[in-house]
């Protein structure tokens, strides 16, 4: 199962250009003035298709007369500590809804998951949740906050020694592979993909809701 994810706020699996490594990551050097910090929190994104939702009355249409509530995920807010041992990643958003017709109080209620990916493909967790939007009479706009999390294992988070040592390995000009970006090797670039996480998070949508998005 593969995911078109759009990065909404990126928690550092390859950040800063020419940084320096604090405590507990790794200084991707390659010896010619290129560096990178990686840490194992993973990247928080939005798969392609579910940041938003459209609610229809009655139900069964799709026509834009019918639009009852549109719903959006927006303002991510990740939060992840390396500490224990597991890595802790964490995500507050909103949820902004607007609806149709204001006449009433009324609440809405939105599933969403939290969806857990390792080396781009692989899902290794996932969990539900629900948001509850509240509209005051006559208030055609609300918001409401909810927030994600979920543990990642800090081994499979890592780099083995041996690749590390391959990527850190200095090299001086002059030598024969000074000039090369070890990125270019498929075990290095194979161990970095599959010790990449992503944090997912999304409505949790019907296969008409799905097809409604990804074809309007």
């Amino acid at each position: 199962m593969k995911f078109a994810a759009k990065v909404l706020i990126v928690g550092t699996t390859m950040a800063t250009l020419a940084g320096c490594a604090k405590d507990g990551e790794l200084d991707l050097t390659s010896g010619v003035g290129i560096s990178v910090t990686r840490s194992g929190c993973p990247v928080v994104a939005v798969p392609d298709g579910t940041g938003d939702v459209t609610l229809f009355n009655p139900a069964g249409s799709q026509d834009a007369a019918a639009i009852d509530v549109v719903a959006s995920i927006t303002n991510i807010r990740p939060n992840c500590n390396e500490g224990g041992e597991k890595i802790f990643s964490q995500a507050s958003f909103d949820v902004q809804a607007r609806r149709n017709d204001a006449r009433g109080s009324r609440t809405v209620t939105l599933p969403y998951f939290t969806t857990v990916v390792q080396g781009g493909s692989a899902v290794v967790a996932k969990r539900l949740g629900q948001v509850t939007v509240q509209f005051a009479d006559g208030q055609q706009r609300a918001t409401a906050s909810a927030q994600a999390a979920s543990y990642i294992d800090k081994a499979s988070a890592s780099l083995p020694a041996e690749i590390v040592q391959k990527i850190t390995k200095k090299r001086k000009p002059g030598d024969p592979d000074a000039a090369l970006d070890p990125m270019a090797d498929p075990e290095v670039r194979a161990a970095v993909v599959r010790s990449s996480f992503e944090m997912l998070i999304g409505f949790q949508l019907t296969e008409d809701q799905l097809r409604y998005n990804v074809t309007r």
